[in-house]
């Protein structure tokens, strides 16, 4: 817990000396999924279902369980499509394909996205998730270092990665409002 603690510090408060460290390190799945993402990713959906189901009452008790346990599972279906896409963009935009560090940067970037989560606890305060943001600006900086994009590069292809990603959250989110909203 205390490694999770102290990266979840550096790419937040120092990222472009740490982006270059998480470069040097392996992107192996299993350990970046249940030593990063299973913990902070659980932090939104809990406190969705907590500040929507339990404090502010407006969602029912077993639909949000469900609804918080599907985006929670659909959070590493997400992880793992987005750094298929950064990898899979990479030539486009002059970078190295290497989808152990384009797993990594997906992963770090999506860091302030999941700890905002924490604001949903809260239905008054869920405007403020709008922190999560700070993930383009990790991502855009670790393009360089992690796949050895050109920096003039960097915006468009985060740009083009960020674009991919809603996508796939608008069509995931409609997916989980069909199933969990007609019940």
């Amino acid at each position: 817990m205390e490694q999770l603690i102290e990266r979840v510090k550096a790419i937040l408060l120092t990222p472009q000396t740490e982006w270059p460290v998480i470069a040097r390190e392996p992107g192996d799945v299993s350990v970046l999924f249940t030593r990063y993402v299973a913990i902070l990713a659980l932090i939104p959906p809990l406190a969705g279902f907590i500040g929507m189901s339990l404090v502010g009452s407006y969602v029912p008790f077993f639909s949000g369980l469900v609804s918080a346990i599907f985006g929670y599972v659909m959070t590493f279906v997400v992880v793992y499509v987005v750094a298929l896409i950064v990898d899979a963009l990479a030539p486009t935009f002059d970078a190295q394909k290497n989808f152990p560090n384009a797993l990594k940067l997906t992963v770090y970037s999506y860091t302030p996205a999941w700890l905002a989560g924490i604001f949903l606890l809260i239905p008054g305060l869920s405007f403020l998730t709008i922190l999560g943001l700070y993930g383009l600006y990790l991502m855009w900086l670790g393009l360089p270092p992690l796949m050895q994009a050109p920096r003039d590069k960097a915006l468009p292809y985060a740009a083009a990665v960020v674009v991919s990603a809603v996508l796939i959250a608008i069509v995931l989110g409609a997916i989980q409002a069909v199933i969990f909203l007609s019940r």
